[in-house]
């Protein structure tokens, strides 16, 4: 059986225009390959995430990372990680699994983990595409716990989202 199908739009070009601000990554280089540390079976390290120029009233962050390349109709959610704090414009690599700012917290990826889920495309398939999205948020608290599914965190997104930052790498086995 092939795996070969058409490949997804990019899924942030059907949701409501919001306006971008800066993004950038000591790891990640928009639209490259990504590196052996943000891969699930070599490293499955959350990278390192600058952004800055978040819209006027923005009160906290949202970061999430999806593969809208993955075998399924709903694409694949990496890493969700919610209320990080306005004041906060930077994350470590590595914080997909350690320390987080005061407040934030990890929603369900779609491998059930609470955490960062490096790239893991099927073997053989086309490259994947991973989105590293910072949202910006209208609201200190986007309303979910840390069982929410990612779908949820984006419905909550839908409604507060005043801005929008990504960046994205590839992956293929």
């Amino acid at each position: 059986m092939s795996l070969q199908r058409p490949i997804a739009p990019d899924p942030y070009t059907l949701l409501p225009s919001v306006p971008g601000f800066g993004l950038s990554s000591s790891d990640v280089i928009d639209g490259e390959p990504l590196k052996d540390e943000q891969v699930y079976a070599l490293g499955n390290r959350s990278p390192q995430l600058s952004w800055s120029g978040a819209p006027a009233g923005t009160a906290s962050y949202t970061v999430t990372c999806f593969d809208p390349d993955a075998p399924t109709a709903s694409g694949w959610w990496h890493w969700v990680l919610v209320d990080i704090p306005a004041d906060v414009t930077n994350l470590d690599a590595g914080a997909g699994s350690g320390a987080l700012p005061p407040g934030a917290f990890h929603c369900r990826n779609d491998g059930g983990g609470k955490e960062f889920m490096g790239a893991a495309p099927p073997p053989g398939d086309h490259p994947h595409r991973y989105y590293f999205v910072v949202h910006a948020v209208s609201e200190e608290r986007l309303g979910v716990d840390s069982d929410a599914t990612p779908a949820m965190v984006g419905f909550h997104l839908a409604f507060k989202t005043l801005g929008r930052a990504i960046i994205h790498g590839t992956y293929q086995h």
